[in-house]
């Protein structure tokens, strides 16, 4: 168990029960170690295995593909393989076939695309969405106003920087319409609950559950918990392929939606002549034009690949390291005893998941500019993300800004992100963030903190010579 010291398992003695990651982490991602590379932003994107790229070229090397949308022997092949992966990912999810369908699409902001631009929005429907979301849920919102829907967005609190159950209820008490959600938070780690998904269809509201972020480390039961669309980005889950992620759907679900245009590939019949075309009947009508068919086959790879290891026992790791982080960074202190980092959202390993946000103090208590810690952790060859994560909203409650400042700059005037942040009083961009998956190790975490106190502690930082920001 390399870098397990005797406190270490001493607090986390199930740690020693994921030895085989370790294993694998020599052999199958070997890379890491050869190349000296501390990666700790699983949350961004997952590594791949030495055997998800040897089982991709030997596929291709073994027999011909050809575009699935033809009847040809070719075509047959790479549309046997496409619907093969299709079933392993309802198995997956231990959803019935009945009821459910998985399509594939470029991402998971291109399967919130889908539901966005063809759920049935109108004036007497409401989307309400968490503080806690990811922009790629957040945009829905655009698709609710063109229709004058309501949007409805529900707070975090601080310090935890969960959602007050009274508030989520008020939210769902009035109306009806579609409640937008993350299981576990992109930033914070937070896990919420997957009872919200039954208890809002209880107040008629249809549910889209975003899972990117939960799925690494957790299984999701879809005979148990049934939302009526699912967000799904697999090389999150297991580092490639990229550009392929999916919508799991509820078929009645999916019947409701209208989608606002046809392609190639969604149609059963069209005229040009008349204006006049008819959809296809089942998840084709959302899979727009060709299919990723060379790479849709490594889905059904990479899950095969996850299940073998253990979806449980990645969970296991990844909650003991999250766990020590923590610790370690509450016990981070300045000569003078003043602490060194400040942890956004729980700071134990209860309902949360493997992401860690939090910001580095200088011997001041100042927060070190995010951009000199990308600059300097760059430069010690260590992969983590800075920034708002593409989650405002959660960003907003974790730094405390004023709704009614925030309202007051809306029509705002600014020529910078820069000068933005100087007027709402942010003395940075965002947090850091730290995350764990299927090979991180407790080395990993030694090796970050000491980083962290090699370079920080006593050290009065400053944004001299750093470069403006373009983008949060």
């Amino acid at each position: 168990m390399t870098g397990a010291t005797a406190p270490f398992l001493a607090e986390y003695p199930e740690y020693a029960t994921t030895s085989r990651l370790d294993e694998l982490r020599g052999t199958e991602y070997s890379y890491l170690d050869e190349q000296g590379h501390l990666y700790l932003d699983y949350t961004g994107a997952g590594l791949a295995a030495h055997a998800q790229h040897r089982a991709h070229a030997d596929r291709l090397a073994a027999t011909l593909f050809g575009n699935p949308h033809s009847v040809n022997p070719t075509s047959e092949a790479a549309t046997a393989l496409v619907e093969a992966a299709r079933r392993r990912v309802l198995e997956h999810f231990n959803a019935s076939p009945a009821e459910y369908t998985a399509v594939f699409t470029p991402n998971a902001t291109g399967a919130a695309r889908l539901v966005g631009e063809a759920y049935p929005f109108g004036r007497r429907t409401r989307l309400v969405l968490t503080f806690d979301n990811h922009n790629s849920v957040n945009g829905l919102r655009e698709f609710a106003r063109r229709a004058h829907a309501t949007t409805v967005y529900v707070p975090t609190k601080a310090p935890e920087l969960r959602v007050s159950a009274d508030a989520l209820t008020s939210a769902l008490s009035r109306g009806r319409g579609l409640f937008a959600y993350p299981a576990q938070s992109n930033f914070s780690g937070v896990r919420h609950p997957l009872d919200w998904v039954g208890h809002a269809q209880e107040r008629g509201y249809e549910v889209l559950l975003d899972a990117a972020a939960y799925l690494p480390t957790s299984m999701l039961d879809l005979s148990a918990v049934r939302p009526e669309f699912v967000l799904v980005s697999w090389y999150k889950l297991f580092g490639y392929p990229t550009g392929v992620g999916c919508l799991v759907a509820r078929r009645d679900a999916l019947a409701r939606l209208r989608r606002p245009w046809f392609s190639g590939g969604t149609i059963q019949a069209v005229s040009v002549g008349m204006p006049w075309h008819t959809m296809a009947p089942d998840e084709s009508a959302f899979e727009d034009g060709t299919l990723n068919f060379l790479s849709i086959p490594d889905v059904h790879f990479g899950l095969d690949w996850l299940s073998g290891i253990g979806v449980p026992l990645v969970g296991t790791r990844v909650a003991c390291l999250t766990g020590w982080l923590l610790r370690c960074l509450n016990g981070l202190k300045h000569t003078d005893g003043t602490p060194m980092a400040r942890v956004y959202g729980p700071t134990t390993v209860e309902a949360r998941g493997g992401t860690v946000a939090f910001n580095f103090l200088d011997a001041t208590g100042k927060v070190v500019d995010e951009r000199l810690v990308a600059a300097e952790t760059s430069a010690a060859g260590i992969s983590l993300r800075t920034g708002c994560f593409c989650n405002p909203g959660v960003g907003e409650d974790a730094f405390g800004l004023d709704l009614g400042a925030l309202k007051s700059l809306r029509h705002a005037k600014t020529d910078s992100l820069d000068e933005y942040l100087r007027l709402i009083g942010l003395p940075s961009a965002g947090a850091i963030r730290v995350s764990f998956g299927l090979v991180s190790t407790v080395a990993d975490v030694g090796r970050f903190v000491e980083f962290a106190e090699r370079t920080y502690r006593d050290r009065v930082t400053g944004t001299a010579g750093l470069p403006p920001r373009d983008r949060c």
